[in-house]
């Protein structure tokens, strides 16, 4: 987290952010701590450290009740989920339709108060990591692996992102911000046209056809996690911002939430995408 991009604090401050909680903390004015406490990117870096390591926790709960609740349980319902078929419980489904909403709400609370980010933005870890392992150890039996190879991968993608705006090869300018806000738009109207799509009878069998298209499926994936890496750069920026400008500590727990929920999402991304070619493969 160097500070090697030239843009001026209110550059900054005037585009479009990766993610609610980065974006409220972009539009932050850039004053200086009064008491002395200024957010450091060492303390940064713990909280988001924090956060995943609340995540990992997430998945260690779902293992335990996995092994003890669920165990036993018959399994009545058949599962298809990307090429896999399972059979499931419905404890554990209810348990997972549960922590999803969860997780929705937590997500919003955190965006919306983000005085409230040490606990919600714990609860959204801890629910990201139990969806996560029902996923891995539930829904694709016998090929668990692949939540190791997400998560390589992910070490990877995130380090190089890093690297990349250390060195100054990426740098935050107005330029990058347009393209950012283009794919938004890209991502948002490709939802919407196929939300609308889909209530059209005339419209729907063809919408069902094409978005349930593997190489359509494959190439909105790989476009939402280079999505995902762009909003990476643009976390690096926002942290830099609270940093250099010496703002208040209180501001870190918010950076590193919002950092925190972007790893989640390229690693969920990449580990959506292993998934689906190795279930293609298993077709």
């Amino acid at each position: 987290m160097s500070r090697l991009n030239n843009q001026s604090a209110q550059q900054r401050r005037t585009f479009f952010r990766s993610n609610p909680v980065m974006n409220r903390l972009n539009k932050i004015e850039a004053v200086p701590a009064v008491d002395g406490k200024t957010a450091g990117y060492g303390r940064i870096t713990a909280k988001t450290a924090f956060f995943l390591l609340v995540t990992i926790g997430g998945m260690m709960l779902y293992l335990v009740l996995n092994a003890t609740m669920f165990a036993g349980l018959e399994k009545t319902i058949a599962v298809e989920y990307r090429g896999f078929h399972t059979d499931l419980a419905v404890t554990p489904l209810i348990w997972a339709g549960v922590v999803a909403i969860a997780a929705i709400i937590s997500q919003i609370v955190a965006a919306f108060a983000p005085g409230t980010i040490p606990v919600s933005g714990t609860i959204y870890s801890a629910c990201q990591g139990f969806l996560i392992a029902f996923v891995i150890f539930s829904l694709i039996p016998g090929y668990e692996y692949l939540g190791l190879l997400a998560l390589a991968i992910t070490v990877v993608v995130v380090f190089c992102m890093a690297m990349l705006y250390a060195k100054g090869v990426i740098r935050v300018t107005k330029k990058f911000f347009m393209v950012l806000l283009t794919m938004v738009a890209a991502m948002v109207g490709i939802s919407l046209l196929t939300f609308i799509g889909s209530l059209i009878p005339l419209t729907r069998p063809f919408v069902m056809q094409i978005m349930g298209n593997f190489w359509v499926s494959i190439a909105l994936t790989i476009f939402s996690i280079v999505l995902a890496c762009v909003f990476l750069i643009s976390d690096f920026a926002t942290i830099d911002y609270v940093v250099e400008n010496k703002m208040s500590a209180k501001y870190e727990w918010m950076a590193a939430f919002g950092l925190a929920f972007t790893i989640l999402w390229i690693y969920v991304k990449i580990l959506d995408l292993l998934i689906q070619i190795v279930g293609k493969s298993k077709k």
